[in-house]
C-alpha cells in the first residue's frame, strides 16, 4: 500500500446522511482514497440525541453533515457537538440558503459545500483536513457569517410579528401550515366560512404579507409551529 493510503488509514471520516445511495457513493469515494469510513444513517425511527451520541463515539476526525435528515429533522443541532468533541465539521447540503450556510460556520462547521457541486471540491476539502490546511478563506467566511447575521434579523422580526398573533389566530395559522384551506378549517372547527376569513385577515395584516401563502411561507422561514390538529375545535 503506498504511504499516503496506509497514512489515511488513520483518518476516520463520518459520513450522516439520511440518503443512502448518496451517503454509499460518497464513501465509497473515499475509502477508495484510502480513508477509514463510517457511515450513520438517518433513520426516521431514532431520535437525534441517538444520532449525536452514535456520532461522537465513532470519534471521526472529518463528519460529512447533510442539515436536511429526513424525518430526523434537522442536522444543524449536530455541528457543534461535534465541533466541540474536536471533529472537522463539513456541511454537505442541497439547500441555497447562505443564511443558513452562515448558521453552520458559526455553529463551527469548517466547510459548507453544495451537492450540486462536483464530488472533486468534496474529496479536496478532505485532503485539505486530512493535511491540516485551511479550507475556507477569511473572506468567504465573513461573507457567509454576514448572510447568517442578515437571515437572523428578518427571521428575528418574522417571530416578533408572529408573537403578536391571538391563541385563535396561531391555531388557524398552524391549519394554514398544514395544507387546510378556509373551508376544512371552517368545517372542522365548527364555526362559518366567514369568520375564518375574518381572522385570516387579521393574521395578514398582523403578519404585514398579503397572502395566505405568504403567511404560510413565514412561518415555515421562521420555523414557528403550532401543534394544531386537525379534529381540534377552533379557541374563542
Amino acid at each position: 500500500m503506498p504511504a499516503n493510503l496506509a497514512c489515511r488509514r488513520d483518518t476516520r471520516i463520518l459520513i450522516v446522511e439520511d440518503h443512502v445511495l448518496f451517503a454509499q457513493s460518497l464513501g465509497l469515494s473515499l475509502s477508495l482514497e484510502g480513508y477509514d469510513v463510517s457511515l450513520a444513517i438517518a433513520d426516521r425511527g431514532e431520535s437525534m440525541e441517538s444520532v449525536r451520541l452514535a456520532a461522537l463515539r465513532a470519534n471521526a476526525r472529518i463528519a460529512l453533515l447533510d442539515l436536511d435528515l429526513g424525518g430526523m429533522g434537522d442536522g444543524m443541532w449536530l455541528i457543534a457537538p461535534l465541533a466541540q468533541s474536536g471533529t472537522n465539521v463539513v456541511v454537505v447540503t442541497s439547500s441555497p440558503d447562505k443564511g443558513r450556510w452562515g448558521a453552520c460556520i458559526h455553529q463551527g462547521a469548517r466547510k459548507v459545500l453544495s451537492k450540486g457541486g462536483p464530488l472533486q471540491d468534496t474529496l479536496s476539502t478532505v485532503r485539505r483536513l486530512h493535511r491540516g490546511l485551511p479550507v475556507m478563506s477569511s473572506v468567504e467566511r465573513e461573507l457567509l457569517l454576514e448572510s447568517w447575521r442578515s437571515r437572523r434579523t428578518v427571521t428575528e422580526d418574522m417571530r416578533r410579528r408572529l408573537a403578536l398573533l391571538t391563541p385563535r389566530e396561531s391555531q388557524i395559522l398552524g391549519c394554514l401550515t398544514q395544507g387546510h384551506n378556509v373551508r376544512e378549517i371552517a368545517r372542522i372547527g365548527v364555526v362559518s366560512e366567514a369568520t375564518v376569513r375574518t381572522q385570516v385577515k387579521s393574521i395578514l395584516a398582523k403578519l404585514a404579507v398579503s397572502s395566505q401563502l405568504a403567511a404560510v411561507g413565514m412561518a415555515h422561514y421562521a420555523d414557528w409551529k403550532y401543534d394544531a390538529q386537525p379534529s381540534e375545535p377552533l379557541r374563542h
